[in-house]
Protein backbone atom coordinates (compact mmCIF):
# COMPACT_ATOMS: atom_id res chain seq x y z
CA UNK A 1 0.00 0.00 0.00
CA UNK A 2 2.68 2.46 0.70
CA UNK A 3 3.96 1.64 -2.28
CA UNK A 4 1.08 1.99 -4.34
CA UNK A 5 1.02 5.76 -2.19
CA UNK A 6 4.73 6.66 -3.53
CA UNK A 7 3.73 6.03 -6.96
CA UNK A 8 0.33 8.10 -7.53
CA UNK A 9 2.42 11.16 -5.34
CA UNK A 10 5.13 10.60 -8.30
CA UNK A 11 2.51 10.24 -10.69
CA UNK A 12 0.96 13.31 -9.80
CA UNK A 13 4.09 15.19 -8.92
CA UNK A 14 5.13 14.86 -12.79
CA UNK A 15 1.87 15.97 -13.49
CA UNK A 16 2.13 19.29 -11.84
CA UNK A 17 6.00 19.96 -12.39
CA UNK A 18 6.66 18.13 -15.81
CA UNK A 19 6.88 21.39 -17.32
CA UNK A 20 9.45 23.10 -14.56
CA UNK A 21 11.84 24.92 -15.88
CA UNK A 22 10.62 24.77 -19.69
CA UNK A 23 11.83 27.89 -21.33
CA UNK A 24 8.54 29.71 -22.51
CA UNK A 25 8.49 32.71 -25.26
CA UNK A 26 9.32 35.64 -23.61
CA UNK A 27 5.85 37.20 -25.18
CA UNK A 28 4.22 34.34 -23.76
CA UNK A 29 5.35 34.69 -19.88
CA UNK A 30 3.40 36.19 -17.45
CA UNK A 31 4.63 39.82 -16.72
CA UNK A 32 5.28 40.99 -13.48
CA UNK A 33 4.23 44.13 -11.51
CA UNK A 34 1.44 45.11 -8.95
CA UNK A 35 -2.18 43.87 -9.91
CA UNK A 36 -5.31 46.10 -10.23
CA UNK A 37 -8.07 45.74 -8.10
CA UNK A 38 -9.46 42.46 -7.95
CA UNK A 39 -13.06 43.46 -9.62
CA UNK A 40 -11.24 44.59 -12.55
CA UNK A 41 -10.76 41.03 -13.57
CA UNK A 42 -14.03 40.16 -13.34
CA UNK A 43 -14.46 41.25 -17.39
CA UNK A 44 -12.00 38.70 -18.45
CA UNK A 45 -13.76 36.29 -20.70
CA UNK A 46 -12.27 32.45 -22.75
CA UNK A 47 -9.72 30.59 -21.79
CA UNK A 48 -7.64 32.99 -18.89
CA UNK A 49 -10.89 33.27 -17.44
CA UNK A 50 -11.99 29.74 -17.16
CA UNK A 51 -8.05 29.09 -15.07
CA UNK A 52 -8.73 31.68 -12.89
CA UNK A 53 -12.06 30.21 -12.08
CA UNK A 54 -10.65 26.92 -11.89
CA UNK A 55 -7.77 27.77 -9.40
CA UNK A 56 -10.21 29.50 -7.31
CA UNK A 57 -11.86 26.82 -6.76
CA UNK A 58 -9.31 24.83 -6.10
CA UNK A 59 -7.95 26.90 -3.75
CA UNK A 60 -10.75 27.20 -1.34
CA UNK A 61 -11.36 23.23 -2.25
CA UNK A 62 -14.93 24.05 -3.65
CA UNK A 63 -15.56 20.72 -4.92
CA UNK A 64 -18.81 21.93 -7.28
CA UNK A 65 -17.23 24.38 -8.96
CA UNK A 66 -13.84 22.97 -9.85
CA UNK A 67 -15.77 20.17 -11.29
CA UNK A 68 -17.17 22.82 -14.00
CA UNK A 69 -14.22 23.08 -15.57
CA UNK A 70 -13.25 19.37 -16.06
CA UNK A 71 -13.82 17.65 -19.06
CA UNK A 72 -17.07 15.26 -19.43
CA UNK A 73 -15.16 12.02 -18.81
CA UNK A 74 -12.84 13.67 -16.59
CA UNK A 75 -15.62 14.89 -14.44
CA UNK A 76 -17.50 11.77 -14.25
CA UNK A 77 -14.39 10.14 -12.86
CA UNK A 78 -13.98 13.17 -10.20
CA UNK A 79 -17.63 12.56 -9.10
CA UNK A 80 -16.97 8.51 -8.30
CA UNK A 81 -13.70 9.60 -6.35
CA UNK A 82 -13.71 9.83 -2.49
CA UNK A 83 -13.93 13.39 -1.19
CA UNK A 84 -10.51 13.01 0.05
CA UNK A 85 -9.52 11.94 -3.22
CA UNK A 86 -11.15 14.87 -4.82
CA UNK A 87 -9.74 17.50 -2.11
CA UNK A 88 -6.32 16.03 -2.55
CA UNK A 89 -6.29 16.51 -6.45
CA UNK A 90 -7.37 20.25 -5.83
CA UNK A 91 -4.55 20.89 -3.90
CA UNK A 92 -2.21 19.86 -6.04
CA UNK A 93 -3.14 22.82 -8.34
CA UNK A 94 -2.21 25.45 -5.67
CA UNK A 95 0.10 23.63 -3.40
CA UNK A 96 -1.86 24.20 -0.46
CA UNK A 97 -2.81 21.69 2.18
CA UNK A 98 -6.15 23.42 3.73
CA UNK A 99 -8.69 25.98 1.93
CA UNK A 100 -7.44 29.26 1.29
CA UNK A 101 -8.99 32.21 0.28
CA UNK A 102 -9.09 33.19 -3.20
CA UNK A 103 -8.35 37.17 -4.34
CA UNK A 104 -7.69 37.88 -8.04
CA UNK A 105 -6.26 40.90 -9.74
CA UNK A 106 -4.76 41.83 -13.40
CA UNK A 107 -1.64 42.79 -13.66
CA UNK A 108 -0.66 45.37 -16.26
CA UNK A 109 -0.79 43.72 -19.03
CA UNK A 110 -4.34 42.66 -18.18
CA UNK A 111 -3.39 39.38 -17.29
CA UNK A 112 -4.75 37.63 -13.80
CA UNK A 113 -3.12 37.11 -10.57
CA UNK A 114 -4.55 34.55 -8.26
CA UNK A 115 -3.91 34.57 -5.00
CA UNK A 116 -4.42 31.94 -2.55
CA UNK A 117 -4.43 32.75 1.35
CA UNK A 118 -3.76 30.46 4.07
CA UNK A 119 -3.61 30.85 7.82
CA UNK A 120 0.32 29.58 7.36
CA UNK A 121 1.28 30.56 3.54
CA UNK A 122 0.37 32.37 0.37
CA UNK A 123 0.87 30.81 -2.81
CA UNK A 124 0.09 33.32 -6.35
CA UNK A 125 -0.31 31.94 -9.76
CA UNK A 126 0.12 34.33 -12.77
CA UNK A 127 -1.32 33.18 -16.23
CA UNK A 128 0.45 34.38 -19.53
CA UNK A 129 -0.79 34.91 -22.61
CA UNK A 130 -2.81 32.38 -24.32
CA UNK A 131 -2.15 30.76 -27.10
CA UNK A 132 -5.10 29.53 -29.23
CA UNK A 133 -4.85 26.50 -31.92
CA UNK A 134 -8.98 26.03 -33.18
CA UNK A 135 -10.30 24.61 -30.35
CA UNK A 136 -7.47 24.10 -27.84
CA UNK A 137 -5.79 26.94 -25.89
CA UNK A 138 -2.62 26.93 -23.90
CA UNK A 139 -1.32 28.88 -21.27
CA UNK A 140 1.65 29.59 -19.81
CA UNK A 141 1.40 29.85 -15.77
CA UNK A 142 3.93 31.11 -13.07
CA UNK A 143 3.26 29.33 -9.47
CA UNK A 144 5.06 31.01 -6.25
CA UNK A 145 5.11 31.41 -3.18
CA UNK A 146 3.60 35.14 -1.92
CA UNK A 147 6.73 35.99 -0.35
CA UNK A 148 9.51 34.48 -2.65
CA UNK A 149 10.31 38.07 -3.61
CA UNK A 150 13.81 36.99 -5.64
CA UNK A 151 11.73 34.27 -7.85
CA UNK A 152 13.89 31.37 -6.94
CA UNK A 153 11.24 29.26 -6.48
CA UNK A 154 9.09 30.13 -8.85
CA UNK A 155 7.09 27.03 -10.72
CA UNK A 156 6.52 27.40 -14.84
CA UNK A 157 3.80 25.23 -16.20
CA UNK A 158 2.01 25.19 -19.43
CA UNK A 159 -1.70 24.57 -18.89
CA UNK A 160 -4.14 23.27 -21.55
CA UNK A 161 -7.74 23.60 -21.86
CA UNK A 162 -9.84 22.32 -24.51
CA UNK A 163 -13.58 23.90 -25.95
CA UNK A 164 -15.81 21.42 -25.04
CA UNK A 165 -19.95 22.40 -25.58
CA UNK A 166 -18.76 26.43 -25.74
CA UNK A 167 -17.05 26.16 -22.65
CA UNK A 168 -13.32 26.09 -21.94
CA UNK A 169 -12.47 22.75 -19.68
CA UNK A 170 -8.55 21.96 -18.37
CA UNK A 171 -6.86 19.65 -20.47
CA UNK A 172 -3.66 18.64 -19.85
CA UNK A 173 -0.37 20.06 -17.30
CA UNK A 174 2.20 20.38 -18.83
CA UNK A 175 2.69 17.84 -21.61
CA UNK A 176 0.36 15.07 -19.81
CA UNK A 177 -3.28 15.24 -20.52
CA UNK A 178 -5.35 15.20 -17.20
CA UNK A 179 -6.64 11.81 -17.20
CA UNK A 180 -8.74 11.15 -14.20
CA UNK A 181 -10.16 7.72 -15.18
CA UNK A 182 -6.53 6.51 -15.62
CA UNK A 183 -5.72 7.08 -12.27
CA UNK A 184 -9.11 6.77 -10.37
CA UNK A 185 -8.48 2.73 -9.30
CA UNK A 186 -5.07 3.66 -8.75
CA UNK A 187 -6.26 6.42 -6.33
CA UNK A 188 -8.92 4.40 -4.93
CA UNK A 189 -6.22 1.82 -3.96
CA UNK A 190 -4.40 4.44 -1.99
CA UNK A 191 -7.45 5.90 -0.56
CA UNK A 192 -8.68 2.31 0.63
CA UNK A 193 -6.74 2.26 3.72
CA UNK A 194 -7.71 5.38 4.84
CA UNK A 195 -11.52 5.25 4.51
CA UNK A 196 -11.72 1.84 6.28
CA UNK A 197 -9.25 3.38 9.25
CA UNK A 198 -11.64 6.66 9.32
CA UNK A 199 -15.15 4.25 9.30
CA UNK A 200 -13.64 1.51 11.61
CA UNK A 201 -13.03 4.64 14.24
CA UNK A 202 -16.52 6.17 12.77
CA UNK A 203 -17.92 2.63 14.47
CA UNK A 204 -16.66 3.15 17.34
CA UNK A 205 -17.51 6.85 17.60
CA UNK A 206 -21.43 5.79 17.02
CA UNK A 207 -21.02 3.04 19.76
CA UNK A 208 -19.52 5.65 22.08
CA UNK A 209 -22.46 8.19 21.43
CA UNK A 210 -25.20 5.40 21.93
CA UNK A 211 -23.72 4.62 25.18
CA UNK A 212 -23.74 8.57 25.85
CA UNK A 213 -27.35 9.03 24.99
CA UNK A 214 -28.13 5.46 26.77
CA UNK A 215 -26.52 6.79 30.09
CA UNK A 216 -27.99 10.65 29.65
CA UNK A 217 -32.11 9.21 28.66
CA UNK A 218 -32.03 6.33 30.35
CA UNK A 219 -33.05 3.84 26.78
CA UNK A 220 -31.19 3.27 23.65
CA UNK A 221 -31.87 6.07 20.32
CA UNK A 222 -34.43 4.84 17.97
CA UNK A 223 -32.32 5.50 15.35
CA UNK A 224 -28.74 7.64 14.50
CA UNK A 225 -30.70 10.78 13.62
CA UNK A 226 -31.31 10.84 17.26
CA UNK A 227 -27.66 10.99 17.95
CA UNK A 228 -27.56 13.88 15.58
CA UNK A 229 -27.18 17.56 16.27
CA UNK A 230 -30.32 19.95 17.04
CA UNK A 231 -31.85 21.92 13.83
CA UNK A 232 -32.96 24.37 16.96
CA UNK A 233 -32.41 25.21 20.82
CA UNK A 234 -30.56 22.84 22.96
CA UNK A 235 -30.18 19.07 22.66
CA UNK A 236 -33.07 16.60 23.83
CA UNK A 237 -33.79 12.67 23.28
CA UNK A 238 -34.97 13.50 20.16
CA UNK A 239 -31.43 15.03 18.86
CA UNK A 240 -29.09 14.58 21.12
CA UNK A 241 -26.18 16.12 19.70
CA UNK A 242 -23.44 13.16 20.17
CA UNK A 243 -22.83 13.01 16.67
CA UNK A 244 -22.14 14.91 13.13
CA UNK A 245 -24.50 15.51 10.79
CA UNK A 246 -23.19 12.65 8.56
CA UNK A 247 -22.92 10.16 10.81
CA UNK A 248 -26.21 11.16 12.06
CA UNK A 249 -27.70 10.69 8.63
CA UNK A 250 -25.38 6.84 8.37
CA UNK A 251 -23.28 7.77 5.48
CA UNK A 252 -19.64 9.47 5.50
CA UNK A 253 -16.50 9.12 4.09
CA UNK A 254 -17.30 6.49 1.44
CA UNK A 255 -18.75 4.16 3.96
CA UNK A 256 -23.01 3.59 5.08
CA UNK A 257 -23.59 3.04 8.77
CA UNK A 258 -26.60 1.00 10.58
CA UNK A 259 -27.89 0.69 13.66
CA UNK A 260 -29.98 -1.97 15.15
CA UNK A 261 -31.69 -2.31 18.38
CA UNK A 262 -31.12 -6.02 19.56
CA UNK A 263 -34.44 -7.37 21.45
CA UNK A 264 -37.45 -6.18 22.01
CA UNK A 265 -36.73 -3.47 24.74
CA UNK A 266 -34.43 -0.53 24.41
CA UNK A 267 -34.75 0.56 28.15
CA UNK A 268 -31.89 0.40 30.58
CA UNK A 269 -28.56 -1.42 30.97
CA UNK A 270 -29.85 -4.66 29.71
CA UNK A 271 -31.02 -3.30 26.21
CA UNK A 272 -28.19 -4.16 23.39
CA UNK A 273 -27.51 -2.88 19.99
CA UNK A 274 -25.62 -3.41 17.03
CA UNK A 275 -23.72 -1.51 14.36
CA UNK A 276 -22.38 -1.94 10.85
CA UNK A 277 -20.24 -0.04 8.21
CA UNK A 278 -20.50 -1.42 4.53
CA UNK A 279 -19.00 0.26 1.95
CA UNK A 280 -20.81 2.65 -0.13
CA UNK A 281 -19.31 1.50 -3.32
CA UNK A 282 -17.32 -1.44 -2.35
CA UNK A 283 -13.73 -1.81 -4.22
CA UNK A 284 -13.50 1.81 -4.29
CA UNK A 285 -14.66 3.70 -1.08
CA UNK A 286 -13.38 0.07 1.06
CA UNK A 287 -13.69 -3.55 0.80
CA UNK A 288 -13.88 -4.26 4.44
CA UNK A 289 -17.12 -4.66 6.40
CA UNK A 290 -17.11 -3.83 9.93
CA UNK A 291 -19.04 -4.90 12.35
CA UNK A 292 -20.02 -4.51 16.20
CA UNK A 293 -22.01 -7.31 18.20
CA UNK A 294 -24.12 -6.77 21.01
CA UNK A 295 -21.42 -7.15 23.49
CA UNK A 296 -19.78 -4.44 22.36
CA UNK A 297 -16.79 -6.75 19.89
CA UNK A 298 -15.92 -5.03 16.47
CA UNK A 299 -15.20 -7.21 13.75
CA UNK A 300 -13.82 -7.21 9.97
CA UNK A 301 -13.91 -8.69 7.26
CA UNK A 302 -14.23 -8.71 3.13
CA UNK A 303 -17.92 -9.65 2.60
CA UNK A 304 -17.56 -8.17 -1.24
CA UNK A 305 -19.56 -5.52 0.11
CA UNK A 306 -22.36 -7.04 1.89
CA UNK A 307 -23.09 -6.21 5.94
CA UNK A 308 -20.25 -7.85 8.52
CA UNK A 309 -21.39 -9.86 11.11
CA UNK A 310 -20.40 -11.68 14.88
CA UNK A 311 -19.17 -14.13 13.45
CA UNK A 312 -16.18 -12.68 10.88
CA UNK A 313 -12.66 -11.88 12.30
CA UNK A 314 -11.66 -9.47 15.45
CA UNK A 315 -11.26 -6.20 14.46
CA UNK A 316 -7.55 -5.13 14.84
Amino acid sequence: MNFRRQTLAAVLTILLFSLAGFAQESSSKPDTGAGTAASASSALTGPSAALRDLLQAACSQDQTAFARFLTVRNKEAFSRMTPAARIALMKRFVLLNEPGKATTSLNPAGRPIVRCETPSVTTEMQLGGVELRENLAFLPMELRDATDTSGAGTREISMGLVREDGEWRLLSLGVLFLDLPGLESEWDEAEIETTEKNALQALKDIGNAVESYRKKYLRLPDSLANLGQPLHGAPSNEAGGFLDSDLANGIKNGYTFRYVIVGASNLGAPAKFELSATPLRYGRTGRKSFFRDSNGGLHAADRQGAVGSASDPRAE
